[in-house]
């Protein structure tokens, strides 16, 4: 596909599959984004522009990154349902610290972004590998690498505080 041809079909379909994503999704800022990784997908891959394919091929791509986005979003949100905190305490001085430690650990963990929070969690409460994680998310090992780096890293400068 040449250059002319692809700002041809991104000015001829963006608007129709960023508003078919939207009714399926209802997110304006998802269905954004999932519309502009389909382009970016036809652009990338280099399809032979076909007239009467082209329509429908983006809406097919569309489609799949849209329920791939869901699965990813299911899993990540089922995780962290099933997070459960269990600490047994030894006496009165050491409960209300641990209460505190706890009470901090919980906030810093809410306010780090939610893949990092979830690629930290499944590490640290599952003890899954990197690779295990990369697998169940649908990611590759580097961004869980990243994810995990940059989630220690602001953990522990809010525990600091």
């Amino acid at each position: 596909m040449t250059k002319r041809e692809f700002t041809y079909v991104y000015d001829q379909f963006f608007e129709g599959i960023r508003c078919y994503l939207f009714y399926r999704s209802g997110n304006e800022e998802l269905s954004t984004d999932i519309a502009q990784e389909t382009f970016i997908k036809i652009w990338e891959k280099q399809f032979y522009y076909e007239p009467r394919k082209i329509k429908s091929l983006l809406y097919k791509i569309s489609g799949d990154m849209f329920i791939s986005h869901l699965r990813r979003e299911k899993i990540a949100n089922e995780y962290l349902k099933e997070i459960k905190f269990n600490f047994k305490e030894e006496d009165t001085n050491n409960h209300m610290e641990s209460a505190e430690l706890l009470k901090t650990y919980e906030i810093s963990l809410a306010k780090i972004p939610e893949k990092q929070r979830v690629v930290f969690l499944m590490s640290r409460m599952e003890d899954l590998s990197y690779k295990e994680i990369a697998e169940r998310l649908q990611i590759s090992v580097k961004a869980v690498e990243k994810r995990m780096s940059a989630a220690l890293s602001k953990l522990r400068s809010m525990m600091k505080m």
